[in-house]
């Protein structure tokens, strides 16, 4: 469900028809009907989620003498990649009703405010981030946030009194990390102004590990083919197919800003991007863009990957250094081409070069790469 709130587009992922049931319930329904393997380090964790939905289920007492309620405690759930943190979470978003409820990747969430605060100033507002976190106070009473991550410095010096209007508002944060609070912005620019966030997540948000020695993003693609050639039906479908199970859902897109520029990746899920080679390479991108898409991301899929030469120079020097940015950043590839990695470049100025491009192509392709 969709509705229009200021600059915010709000999903009640609960759905109005839905009645409130608790998580553990939902994921013994679930293994059940055999969609989900009994994880002893997700179980341990569903109390968590439940003791939110309940605190949320109780009715808002609010008075003209008294303040209301504060919210219950969030979560901060965090540990490796592949483990289920983003699952559990939209399972949780799934128990919740009719509570106005946004699940949104954090990348996505802070463009947005972003956005408002750039509209408030052109108003003329003093404080322009009073009417931005309002906003988001009026739409929903829960947000549930995707790979909380903080790269940019500007959402450094935002977040912790976004945070802290979003409290005093009723707001309850529920989010997934691959880092402990502690190592959020870690060596970051100006890191002593971000440290009363640090603290301010760990007295409003329980900080719970999700310790799980099974990777299921990895065990989906043990075994499966990863690089699709030629292009074609029969690699478009395989590579929809990948897509689907890797998603898990719906996919928005996910705008990243780099020194003031805005990178866009047209499909993005759970950590998983979806584009084309044109999208990433056939645009004016650089080294530092394609070092914040590795830091989003844990797979791209790239779809159309063509053949290089003189007449592309410039496409193939920026796929070089694309793949030079996943690789270092251990981020899966699930890709589409128009030949194997070493028939990719075989004529024009740079052949020598991609050499070291389609070796990488080639060991990104193995099962246990990345681990």
């Amino acid at each position: 469900m969709c509705r229009e709130k200021g600059f915010f587009s709000i999903r009640e992922l609960g759905g109005m028809a839905q009645d409130m049931t608790d998580l553990t319930s939902l994921y013994e329904d679930r293994i059940a009907d055999g969609s989900l393997t009994r994880d002893d380090a997700q179980e341990a964790v569903l109390p968590r989620f439940d003791r939110i939905r309940a605190a949320l289920a109780e009715p808002v007492k609010r008075s003209f003498f008294r303040k209301a309620t504060p919210p219950p405690k969030g979560l901060y759930l965090w540990g490796g990649v592949g483990r289920g943190k983003s699952m559990l979470m939209d399972m949780f978003v799934e128990t919740l009703g009719d509570i106005p409820v946004r699940r949104v990747h954090f990348h996505a969430f802070m463009q947005e405010i972003h956005a408002g605060l750039h509209k408030a100033r052109e108003d003329g507002v003093e404080d322009a981030l009073a009417p931005v976190a309002d906003a988001v106070v009026k739409s929903v009473r829960v947000l549930a946030f995707d790979e909380m991550q903080i790269t940019d410095i500007t959402d450094a010096m935002i977040v912790g009194r976004l945070f802290d209007m979003l409290h005093s508002g009723g707001v309850v944060v529920v989010t997934t990390s691959n880092r402990h609070p502690d190592d959020l912005y870690k060596d970051g620019l100006n890191r002593q102004l971000f440290l009363p966030f640090i603290q301010h997540i760990k007295e409003q948000l329980e900080v719970w590990e999700l310790v799980s020695p099974t990777d299921y993003r990895q065990n989906r693609l043990e075994g499966s083919p990863v690089y699709f050639t030629p292009i074609g039906p029969e690699a478009r479908e395989k590579i929809r197919a990948v897509w689907n199970d890797l998603s898990g859902g719906p996919a928005e897109p996910l705008a990243l800003q780099v020194k003031g520029r805005e990178v866009v990746l047209p499909a993005f899920r759970n950590g998983v991007a979806r584009a084309s080679f044109y999208d990433l390479c056939g645009r004016m991108l650089g080294p530092g863009d394609y070092l914040a898409i590795a830091e989003a991301l844990k797979v791209l899929v790239l779809e159309d990957i063509p053949r290089l030469s003189r007449n592309n120079f410039n496409e193939a020097k920026r796929f070089v250094t694309l793949i030079d940015a996943l690789y270092e950043g251990k981020v899966r590839l699930i890709s589409s081409a128009a030949a194997e990695p070493e028939m990719l470049y075989v004529e024009g100025e740079g052949t020598f070069e991609f050499e070291r491009t389609a070796s990488r192509l080639r060991e990104m392709q193995d099962k246990d790469w990345g681990k």
